[in-house]
């Protein structure tokens, strides 16, 4: 390789790095946060400064002139901003709120099993009985993780609980986005896509979440909340997708992939440190079954793809 390939190489590994590190610290912040404005005024929040960093990118990379689109194209980009952001991170800010840090990094670390399952579903591609049997195992995981919540007999075990499924399902709706999304992406940039489903998503969860956020003591958070918050939706919410992408499209999907694996980890650490969250052995073997279950289902041999043509449609 190169020296200048091998450089670039290692720049993008430590922005990789970097960006999981963010992403992991962001959980125990996000709890924070939720304490403190409730996830409803969290999400006003977030849709409040994402359109203008999403506009800000579109003007930036097009200018004036934003490229047009086809009808077909329209309605794709509709689905994936009411679905795959607007519902998504809805669905992960409650999920969030109602589990803890390190769950709710565990949890939405399964999405890979989720896009398996997609395009299997949709034709795209047949699962190899090891990639089935990953599927299976990150299965047994999750719920050997989830156990000792949902044989609580408390109703804060029940609520957290609630809280895992709903971060499931979560995961779910953002590997609909991964897998409807890349037709999209393939055509007109991840510029133009990830900015206007931000832009489509925006009026929507703001009607929904505006009559609690207007109940929140806004002049009552501090300038370290403040600050969390800005942090939580620009550098980890926008830019971290941003520079995620950057890194897959550096070091490829394949390499890039299993840094997703130190994520809860990082979660789990800093949640302990600064909010004194404990681990069961039978928690911790959980989430290292399900992770694992989750890898192999990802870099296992890949079955055969199915006969589609190359002009395949955007999921429906």
């Amino acid at each position: 390789m190169p020296a200048s390939a091998a450089a670039a190489a290692r720049q993008a590994l430590w922005v990789g790095l970097a960006t999981i590190l963010v992403w992991g610290l962001n959980f125990p912040l996000q709890k924070t946060l939720f304490g403190a404005m409730g996830p409803e005024g969290f999400l006003f929040l977030r849709y409040l400064l994402m359109p203008i960093c999403a506009a800000a990118l579109l003007l930036w990379h097009f200018g004036l002139a934003w490229p047009r689109l086809p009808r077909a194209d329209w309605l794709a980009l509709l689905r994936l901003g009411l679905i795959g952001q607007g519902l998504h991170l809805a669905l992960a800010t409650y999920g969030v709120h109602w589990s803890t840090a390190f769950s709710s990094s565990v949890l939405l670390a399964c999405g890979p099993v989720f896009t398996l399952l997609i395009l299997r579903a949709s034709g795209l591609e047949r699962l190899s009985r090891a990639q089935v049997g990953g599927v299976a195992v990150a299965a047994a995981g999750a719920l050997l993780f989830m156990s000792d919540k949902l044989l609580g007999a408390n109703q804060v075990q029940w609520q957290a609980s609630g809280g895992d499924l709903v971060l499931l399902l979560a995961a779910a709706l953002f590997s609909y986005y991964t897998v409807a999304s890349k037709p999209l992406i393939a055509r007109h940039g991840g510029v133009l896509v990830m900015g206007h489903a931000t832009l489509i998503a925006t009026l929507p969860v703001l009607l929904f979440s505006a009559p609690a956020a207007l109940r929140v003591d806004w002049a009552g958070l501090s300038p370290w909340l403040w600050l969390g918050a800005v942090w939580a939706v620009v550098a980890s919410g926008f830019i971290g997708w941003l520079a995620w992408g950057w890194v897959n499209a550096k070091r490829g999907v394949a390499r890039t992939a299993p840094l997703i694996y130190l994520m809860p980890p990082i979660a789990g650490l800093a949640a302990w440190a600064s909010t004194g969250e404990s681990y069961t052995a039978v928690k911790l073997l959980g989430a290292a079954v399900a992770l694992g279950g989750v890898a192999l289902a990802q870099f296992a041999k890949q079955g055969q793809a199915a006969l589609v043509a190359k002009d395949t449609p955007p999921l429906d």
